[in-house]
């Protein structure tokens, strides 16, 4: 039965809402752009990348996805890592995704705005185009930076923003709540951007509640917390908010200790609009269809519960009502 709900999950047409395109970068990519932009790698080979990709918690993940993207410098280069998970998620029957990227990141190291968002456009136009994989782009600011800083991300990228679908928050939740950014989101808001925002990965319940009522959010990022106050999963789902969840994500940076303790039973059970994504690949061991394996594999989801999560993911989308029935009716189809 396991195999068979498997390969129904990997069949299935799905959306990705909650991916990095940084994390997508694959150790193989991170030394041939390394080679390519004459970057010494503190690393001596692939392998050892690969024994490097294990971390305790998220700031050691952090520590090295920043290293990591050192390699990126050209409009080619993000072109390049954008067309590689363009592809892998082909595979995977990924026929949406919604892609985070993270503009300080880059302009710190001295990468024009331009370059970066070129090269991640330019590959996803030609991903809608060849692969019948639609996208929205979102712009994420890093929490452990200041509110000033986020202002001055937000000044430079203010000309490209007919080009941009959203605005989110990411990076290290401890010590960084939303409530930081209050100013920040509001002013987005004027501009007319929809809002994501990580909150209950690592940060406690309050972090959410600070996300949906003061930033006033589209959309939560992970969200795993909010199972911890039950007044909060009420209004989650009271106001009929979609939550990115990241199964291997959390396993790996121990959010939780064991992938069985997973909450996502509990989330579906609760009525929690639940989906499930790949956050940062590269790092955590897989690919959309590999999160949906791994609640397979270990009893957390059965036949219904997949088609919910899969339904949610349509469901959350930032797409027309047209292209949402269209996607359901062929899920649907494989379903039946």
């Amino acid at each position: 039965m396991t195999s068979v709900l498997i390969d129904l999950a990997m069949k299935a047409p799905k959306v990705e809402l909650h991916l990095h395109i940084e994390g997508s970068l694959e150790p193989e990519l991170m030394f041939a752009l390394a080679e390519r932009n004459g970057i010494t790698l503190p690393y001596a080979d692939i392998e050892a990348v690969r024994e490097a990709y294990q971390f305790g918690n998220l700031q050691e993940f952090l520590d090295l996805y920043y290293q990591g993207m050192s390699v990126l410098q050209t409009e080619a280069d993000f072109y390049d890592l954008t067309w590689a998970y363009l592809k892998r998620i082909h595979a995977d029957n990924v026929v949406h995704t919604e892609v985070m990227f993270d503009p300080q990141a880059h302009l710190e190291r001295g990468i024009a705005f331009d370059t970066v968002l070129s090269g991640i456009e330019r590959a996803l136009q030609q991903g809608e185009r060849e692969l019948g994989i639609s996208y929205r782009l979102i712009m994420s600011f890093l929490r452990h930076l200041s509110e000033e800083s986020a202002f001055e991300t937000l000044a430079i990228a203010e000309p490209y923003l007919d080009r941009i679908h959203a605005v989110g928050l990411d990076s290290g939740e401890k010590g960084h709540p939303p409530e930081k950014f209050e100013r920040v989101f509001a002013h987005c808001r004027e501009l007319g951007q929809r809002i994501t925002v990580h909150a209950g990965e690592e940060g406690p319940p309050a972090y959410v509640w600070q996300a949906i009522d003061q930033l006033k959010v589209d959309r939560i990022d992970h969200g795993n917390r909010a199972m911890e106050d039950p007044a909060l999963v009420q209004a989650l789902v009271d106001r009929g908010y979609t939550l990115t969840v990241c199964p291997l994500s959390n396993h790996k940076l121990q959010v939780i200790d064991d992938l069985k303790q997973h909450p996502i039973k509990a989330m579906l059970a609760a009525g929690l609009k639940a989906t499930i994504n790949s956050d940062d690949p590269a790092y955590f061991g897989g690919y959309v269809n590999d999160n949906y394996g791994a609640l397979i594999d270990q009893g957390l989801i059965d036949r219904d519960q997949l088609l919910t999560l899969l339904e949610n993911g349509f469901d959350g989308a930032w797409i027309d009502d047209t292209t949402r029935a269209a996607h359901k009716a062929r899920l649907a189809q494989v379903f039946a």
